[in-house]
C-alpha cells in the first residue's frame, strides 16, 4: 500500500498509550510532510492507564477524563492518521509491510518506510483454574476500570486482589476506598516485592489499618464459580469469597507476533539498541515490551513505567526523523511511587536483591528524619533506605512516609541519573524553610551517613544480623531509661548517651572483651555512642536505622522478643 502523501516518508507505529502515541507526535513536530500512521487493537490509543485504579475507586468519577486524546482530536492537531480496532498480526521486514486484523474481519497489508512497535504487555495469567470466571477481571484498560466499578455499583461488597505489585495495591486501596471487604493476595513474602522488606512491613500495615486483609507468601490455587459469588482457594488450604475478582499477577511483553518475524527477544521482551533500532533494519521498538539495561546493576529486562515509554518514544522519532543527532535513549532508573491509604512509598535505582544478584557490594543506610523542621506543626518521618557501593556511588534509595517521600526520591534519582556520589549529597542546595523541610535535609543527611560510613568514621550493623550479635557481643542500648523499659533485647544493657562517658568502665566490664554493638530509636544517638566507643578503644558499631528499623525487619517476632518492664511507647 503507498502512501497517502505522494514522496512522503510513511511511519507506521504499533500500539499507542505513552511510547507510541509520544513517537507519533513527535515525529510530526519534526516533520509535517510524514504520513503517520497508529495501529492501535484496543478502543482507545491515548488513554491515561495510571489512572485506571482512581475511577475505580470513584476519585476520578468520569471515565471520559481517562481519555488524553481521540482519533479526532488527534487529527485535528498533529494531522495524524489513528486506526483503532487494527492489530497487527504479521510483519514482514523484507517487504517493510503489516498485515493487520480490522474489527469486523478485513485484512489489510500497510506498507512502511520506519516501523515502530510499541505492543505493549499483557496481563500475567497464572497456571490458576477458574480463571475463566465473569467475575475475574484485569485492569490494564479503560473498559476493565469502567466494569470493575459497575460491578461495585451494582453491590459488590468482597473482593479478591491477586497480585500486590504497584497495580495490585492501588486496585486493592480502590476498593477499600468504595467499601468493599478486601483481601490482597501475593506469592512473595511481603506486598509490594521490589520495596525493601523492613519498608514493605511499614505498607502492608497501613493496608491493615484501611481493613485490607494481607496475604503475603501464599498463592491461589483456584477459582471455584458459584451462583452469586465464587469461592478462591489458597495453596495453604484457606479460601476467600469473592463478588470480584481483580488479577494482578504481573505483565509480559506482548510481542510473539514480532519475534516470529525475526525481532531479536530476551524473554519476549525486544532487544534494541541505544537509539531504540530492533534487529531488523528499518524497525524500532519502545514501551513495556523492551529489553533494556539497567542503569545500575546491568540487568537486561523491561521496565513497564509510563515516564520511560514517553521519553523514549520521542528519542525514537528523533532517529528517524534526524538520524545522527538523535540523542541516546538512556538505561532507566526505574523510579516509581505508589499511595497506600495514608502512606506513600517511593524507590529509584537497584533494590538490595537487585545489587547481590549483580555480586555488587554496597552499605545500606536507614535513615528516619522528619520531612520538616520539627518544631513546626506537622512533622512526620521519612523513613529512608539508601544503598551506596564502595567506591561512594549511588546505587538505588527507597522511602516511606506520609508526606514529602516523592521530593526525596526526585532529588536521590535525578543524584543516580546524574553520577553523584553518596558525598556530593552533602552539598546539595535544597530547598528550605520550616514548614517544606530541614536545614539539613533527608538527603544532605544520607549523604553524610554515607561518607562517615565510607570514611570509617561509622560502622554499622544491621537488624538481620542479630541473632549473630546476641550470641557474640553486648548489646548496648543508649536510648532513655522510659524507652528501654517500652520495649528491649533481652541481655541487653541500657545506658543513656548522655551518661555513657562517665560509664564506660561498666560497659567494659559488661562486654568483658566482646565487640559492643549499639542501638537507640533511629540511630542518630548510637551513632554518637560508636564514636565514643570507639576512640575508647571498643570494637564497636552503631545499629542502621536503630529500633525503628530493627522493628520492622523482626515483624511479627517483634512482639516475642522483646521484653517490656513499662508501658509501651513506639521506638
Amino acid at each position: 500500500m503507498t502512501s497517502s502523501r505522494q514522496g512522503s516518508r510513511r511511519i507506521v507505529i504499533v500500539g499507542g498509550v505513552a511510547g507510541g502515541m509520544s513517537c507519533a507526535a513527535r515525529a510530526r513536530r519534526l516533520d509535517e510532510t510524514a504520513d503517520i500512521v497508529v495501529l492501535e487493537r484496543g478502543e482507545h490509543v491515548s488513554f491515561a492507564n495510571c489512572g485506571l485504579p482512581y475511577h475505580v475507586g470513584g476519585e476520578i468519577a468520569d471515565a471520559g477524563r481517562l481519555l488524553v486524546q481521540t482519533p479526532e482530536s488527534l487529527r485535528a492537531a498533529l494531522d495524524l492518521d489513528v486506526r483503532p480496532g487494527h492489530e497487527v498480526v504479521g510483519l514482514d521486514a523484507a517487504a517493510r509491510t503489516v498485515t493487520v486484523a480490522v474489527r469486523g474481519g478485513d485484512t489489510e497489508v500497510i506498507g512502511y518506510d520506519a516501523l515502530v512497535l510499541s505492543p505493549g504487555a499483557r496481563a500475567v495469567r497464572p497456571p490458576i483454574a477458574g480463571l475463566d470466571s465473569p467475575r475475574v477481571r484485569t485492569l490494564r484498560t479503560v473498559g476493565d476500570a469502567v466494569s470493575l466499578r459497575a460491578r461495585v455499583d451494582a453491590g459488590a461488597t468482597r473482593a479478591v486482589v491477586l497480585g500486590a505489585g504497584f497495580i495490585g495495591l492501588e486496585a486493592a486501596e480502590a476498593l477499600a476506598m468504595r467499601g468493599l471487604q478486601v483481601t490482597l493476595i501475593e506469592l512473595a513474602p511481603h506486598v509490594l516485592p521490589p520495596l525493601e522488606p523492613e519498608l514493605a512491613r511499614l505498607v502492608s500495615a497501613e493496608l491493615t489499618r484501611l481493613g485490607i486483609v494481607v496475604r503475603t507468601g501464599v498463592a491461589a490455587s483456584q477459582v471455584v464459580h458459584g451462583e452469586d459469588s465464587d469461592l478462591v482457594r489458597l495453596a495453604d488450604g484457606g479460601a476467600v469469597e469473592a463478588d470480584l475478582v481483580v488479577l494482578s499477577a504481573g505483565v509480559r511483553p506482548d510481542t510473539e507476533v514480532f519475534e516470529a518475524a525475526g525481532v531479536a527477544c530476551r524473554d519476549g521482551a525486544i532487544l534494541v539498541d541505544p537509539h531504540g533500532r530492533t534487529s531488523l533494519p528499518a524497525v524500532w521498538a519502545v514501551g513495556d515490551a523492551v529489553a533494556t539495561g539497567d542503569a545500575v546493576t546491568g540487568a537486561v529486562r523491561p521496565v513497564a513505567l509510563a515516564g520511560p515509554a514517553n521519553r523514549a518514544g520521542r528519542q525514537v522519532a528523533d532517529d528517524i526523523v534526524r538520524p545522527g543527532s538523535a540523542r541516546s535513549i538512556p538505561a532507566p532508573v526505574g523510579t516509581a511511587i505508589v499511595r497506600a491509604g495514608g502512606l506513600t512509598a517511593a524507590l529509584t535505582g537497584a533494590n538490595r536483591a537487585g545489587l547481590e544478584a549483580a555480586a555488587i557490594t554496597h552499605h545500606t543506610l536507614h535513615l528516619h528524619p522528619n520531612q520538616h523542621a520539627g518544631y513546626f506543626p506537622g512533622a512526620t518521618q521519612v523513613h529512608l533506605v539508601v544503598h551506596v557501593g564502595d567506591d561512594g556511588r549511588l546505587l538505588g534509595a527507597q522511602a516511606v512516609g506520609t508526606d514529602g517521600v516523592d521530593k526525596r526520591i526526585d532529588v536521590l534519582a535525578t543524584a543516580i541519573r546524574a553520577g553523584l556520589s553518596v558525598a556530593d549529597l552533602i552539598d546539595l542546595d535544597l530547598a528550605y524553610a520550616p514548614p517544606y523541610g530541614q536545614a539539613k535535609d533527608a538527603v544532605n543527611l544520607a549523604g553524610m551517613v554515607g561518607e562517615n560510613v565510607l570514611n570509617g568514621t561509622l560502622r554499622l550493623w544491621y537488624g538481620e544480623q542479630l541473632d549473630a550479635v546476641r550470641a557474640d557481643a553486648l548489646v548496648l542500648d543508649v536510648r532513655s531509661v522510659a524507652e528501654y523499659d517500652s520495649g528491649h533485647l533481652p541481655d541487653s544493657l541500657n545506658v543513656p548517651h548522655t551518661e555513657l562517658r562517665q560509664r564506660l568502665a561498666e560497659v567494659r566490664d559488661a562486654a568483658a572483651g566482646r565487640p559492643v554493638r549499639v542501638l537507640c530509636a533511629s540511630g542518630v544517638r548510637s551513632a554518637i555512642a560508636h564514636r565514643v566507643l570507639a576512640q575508647s578503644g571498643f570494637d564497636s558499631a552503631s545499629l542502621s536505622g536503630g529500633m525503628l528499623t530493627l522493628r520492622a525487619v523482626l515483624g511479627d517476632r517483634c512482639d516475642d522478643l522483646l521484653v517490656r518492664t513499662g508501658e509501651f511507647v513506639h521506638a
